[in-house]
This record gives C-alpha cells, sequence and structure tokens, in this order.
C-alpha cells in the first residue's frame, strides 16, 4: 500500500541534503521551469554534492528501511485483518465498516505528513522515531486487548493511534536516507520504500501462522515487538546532516494555489478516482478467494503475493539509478530507471490503465483460486508503479521552492479517496459468492480505467506529442 508516501517524497527531493560541494547536479533540475501558475522553478545548488555511500549513509538507508516495514509494511497487510475481522473477530459488522478501520490508517498517515515534515525540519528524525515507536507499538498492543465485535475499539486502538503517530516516522524516513544521495537517490529510496512491500509480505504470513497457534493477542503482541526493534535499530543508526530550520507559515504545509495550474488540477482528479480503486483488490482479494473456494490454500498468500509484486513495480520505477554515465552516450537524457526513461506521465497512465484492465478481465471472470493468484503477481507489480510514480510525476509540474507544500496538499485531496473507496466498495458486496462481489470488482475497475483516462488527459496537456519525454 503504501503507499503510500506523498509528503516524504517530496521532503526528500526538496531538501536532500546539504553535505559537500557538488559537481553532477540532475540534469532535470539545473534550469527552472515556467509552470502553469507563472511561477518559475528554481534549480538545485549546482554546488552540491552528496556522499553517494559510505557506512552512515547506507546505516541511514537500513533504519528507514526498517521504519516503512514496521508502518506502511503493517498498512499493507490490512487485508489480513479485513478477512479475519470478517469471517471471526469482527462478523457482526459489515465489509464496508471493517475496510474503515484500515482506511482511515492511511488517511490519517495521508494528513499528519505535512505536520510531520516540518517537526523534522525544526528536531530532525529521532524524537519522531520515538514517537511513532511509542505509538505504533501501543496501537497493537491496545488492539491486542480488544473484544470481538466491539468495533469501536479497533477504530481506536488500530486506526486512530496508530494513523496520528506512525506518520511520524514514515514521513522523515525518505529524507533521512536521500540526504546522502544525488545520483544514487533512486536506489536509496528504493530500497527504502521496498521495506513496506518487504512488511506487507512478512507481517500477513506470519499472522496467519500464530493466530492459530497462540491467539489473536498474542500475535499483536508479537508484532509490537518487532515494531520496537526495527524503530529501536532505526533510532540508533539514522541521523540527519541537515540544518535545522524553522517554519515560516502554514503555507510551508499546505499550498492549494497549484489547483490553478490545469495540468495539476487534472492530475489531481486523476489520482483522486484512481485511489478509489487502487486498494480495493489488496482488502478484498482474501475474502474474495473464500467466497470461491472457503478451503483454499492459497488464501493466506494472495495479499503477500500482491505485496511481492509490488516490490518488482518499484523496482521497474529505480533499475539500474547508477547508469547517469551510460545514459549520457545514448539517447535518455536523465536517470537510469524505467519511468526517467519513457517519461514518468507516459510510464504512469498506461499502468493504471493496466489495473483497471485486469480488474474487470482477470479478476471479475475469475473462477478458481489459481486464477486469483495470476492476478495478484500482475496487479501487485502494476499497482506497486502507481505508488512509487505518482509523487514524482505530480512533482514535475510543481515550481521546487513549492514542492512540499503542493505535494501536502496534493495528499490531502488524495487521502480522501483513500479513505472511502475500499468501504464504497465492500457496500456494493451483495452477497458472500463469486457473484456477489461482481459489483465490487466492477467498481474497482472502472475507477482505476476513469482515473487512467484523466491522467492521459493531463498528459495531452503538457504535450500532445506522445514521443516526447513526460
Amino acid at each position: 500500500m503504501a503507499g503510500n508516501t506523498l509528503s516524504d517524497q517530496s521532503q526528500s527531493e526538496k531538501q536532500g541534503g546539504s553535505i559537500v560541494p557538488s559537481s553532477d547536479p540532475d540534469p532535470e533540475s539545473i534550469s527552472g521551469t515556467q509552470h502553469g501558475d507563472g511561477e518559475s522553478s528554481p534549480a538545485e545548488p549546482e554546488h552540491e554534492v552528496y556522499p553517494e555511500g559510505g557506512t552512515q549513509a547506507w546505516l541511514a538507508v537500513a533504519g528507514s528501511f526498517l521504519v516503512y516495514f514496521a508502518s506502511f509494511g503493517v498498512v499493507n497487510s490490512f487485508g489480513f485483518f479485513q478477512t479475519f475481522y470478517q469471517q471471526e473477530y469482527l462478523k457482526n459488522y459489515s465489509p464496508t465498516a471493517i475496510s474503515f478501520i484500515g482506511t482511515l490508517q492511511i488517511t490519517l498517515m495521508y494528513l499528519s505528513g505535512a505536520v510531520a515534515g516540518a517537526l523534522f525540519d525544526l528536531y530532525g528524525p529521532k524524537w519522531l522515531y520515538l514517537f511513532a515507536a511509542i505509538g505504533g507499538a501501543g496501537s497493537m498492543l491496545a488492539t491486542s486487548f480488544t473484544q470481538p465485535n466491539a468495533i469501536w475499539q479497533q477504530f481506536l486502538a488500530q486506526s486512530l493511534l496508530f494513523g496520528l503517530t506512525v506518520a511520524y516516522g514514515v514521513q522523515p524516513a525518505l529524507t533521512v536516507a536521500g540526504q546522502y544521495f544525488h545520483r544514487k537517490r533512486a536506489l536509496a529510496m528504493g530500497i527504502v520504500a521496498s521495506g513496506s512491500s518487504f512488511g506487507g509480505v512478512c507481517l500477513p504470513i506470519m499472522f496467519s501462522k500464530l493466530i492459530p497457534t497462540i491467539g489473536f493477542p498474542w500475535a499483536l503482541r508479537v508484532g509490537a515487538l518487532i515494531m520496537v526493534i526495527c524503530y529501536a535499530i532505526a533510532i540508533a543508526v539514522s541521523s540527519s546532516k541537515r540544518p535545522k530550520r524553522k517554519m515560516r507559515s502554514l503555507r510551508d504545509l499546505l499550498d492549494y494555489k497549484g489547483f490553478l495550474d490545469i495540468r495539476y488540477s487534472c492530475l489531481s482528479a486523476g489520482a483522486v478516482i484512481s485511489s478509489l480503486g487502487i486498494y480495493v483488490p489488496f482488502y478484498y482479494i482474501e475474502p474474495f478467494c473464500v467466497a470461491l473456494d472457503p478451503n483454499s490454500t492459497i488464501r493466506p498468500y494472495l495479499l503477500p503475493l500482491i505485496n511481492a509484486a509490488s516490490l518488482f513495480g518499484r523496482i521497474m520505477y529505480v533499475a539500474f539509478p547508477d547508469s547517469t554515465h551510460i545514459l549520457q552516450q545514448t539517447n535518455f537524457d536523465s536517470g537510469g530507471h524505467a519511468a526517467d526513461r519513457i517519461g514518468r506521465l507516459n510510464f504512469l497512465y498506461p499502468m493504471i490503465l493496466l489495473c483497471g484492465l485486469l480488474c474487470v478481465a482477470m479478476w471479475l471472470p475469475a473462477t478458481t483460486p489459481g486464477v486469483l493468484a495470476g492476478f495478484a503477481c500482475l496487479y501487485g507489480f502494476a499497482s506497486g508503479v502507481f505508488i512509487s510514480v505518482m509523487p514524482a510525476a505530480t512533482g514535475q509540474i510543481i515550481p521546487a521552492d513549492k514542492l512540499g507544500a503542493r505535494l501536502g496538499a496534493f495528499g490531502t485531496v488524495t487521502s480522501m479517496a483513500f479513505l472511502t473507496g475500499s468501504p464504497i466498495a465492500g457496500a456494493l458486496i451483495t452477497s458472500e459468492t463469486r457473484v456477489g462481489y461482481h459489483s465490487l470488482i466492477i467498481f474497482a475497475g472502472c475507477c482505476l480505467l476513469g482515473g487512467g483516462a484523466i491522467i492521459f488527459v493531463a498528459r495531452l496537456l503538457h504535450d500532445r506529442n506522445l514521443k516526447s519525454k513526460w
């Protein structure tokens, strides 16, 4: 899921570090770019470079990876809880009500992201990591003491406490890693972001094995212990070299003036509509498998398959990040990853359209768990591209000095879609049968196809020549 990371990526791009003099600035940021609202993007300083490695740099990457594993990894695991609650723990409640537990987590993390970024500028990462560790582990411990069929307890412990605190760990994590890298920044951030996919693979399998043996409460307590260990290591190995700065005004957090740019508005609309459907398979593929075959042995592995495949989708975005010297001898002018080779929006909208097509052409007619496993792999790959590339694609049309604030505004808008998309889909379930899920699947597919089409329009608004890199 993960999603997941508009504000943190904005911080890393905006303030990616100030360590040593530079001789290799990013080609995309050397010259200012005039945008639709009449503002110019200042270039990155030409005389700053980054260590591009070293013990401290890679320790920071490892610490940020663990933060993502213990935070977005938990968020990406909610599909397991959706099935467990729906079938056993909260079976008196509708799938819609249960899915709100997970979507509220994501929404609160997005809404808290801008504040977390500002506090990181003031205090650095360690105090924020400590706060996130206490809140995240406390959330799991509190959830372990909840009672069956008392959903308000899940909302307090699993949604509110987790979402409002863990954001203060995940938002600074990319900045901590990114401050040491320029040419290798895509690689470093890809490693960090992959922590969420690894968490989404490991944690659902762990919970599915532990709950039958030691019970739901103790399984969550094991999860809380893992969170504490991950954050403790991150606190020990992470540091920030950037000078701390003070927030000048609330516009440093959110700036909605970007919606005056038609490209930004169109891209935001496409992102919102796509986000209504993007997480529906994450939440409902396992309950659908139960409806298809209650005794399927594949079911516990469907969500881990989606998360594992999403890792490869992210790798497509950050593959071969250090090949700049090779690309300078080719027709490509920057970056070594696939999205930079063909253009970020050129890469993004086909993947969103592919997500929608997979829903209606593969998930909808599926009659066996084996087909669901194939769908999980393909959908995970395509959705991983959406999660990784969307913030970078949006950042292309934002002045550099307003990047954090406008990505923060973008995040607050899309967070409303994350909050409501899966619950709306759950309300469309008519019965716990294969046919009963058809309306849910069609809803997800239409949202993704519609959102991808609108993002294609945003691409045309920039340049009608589809062969140009954008």
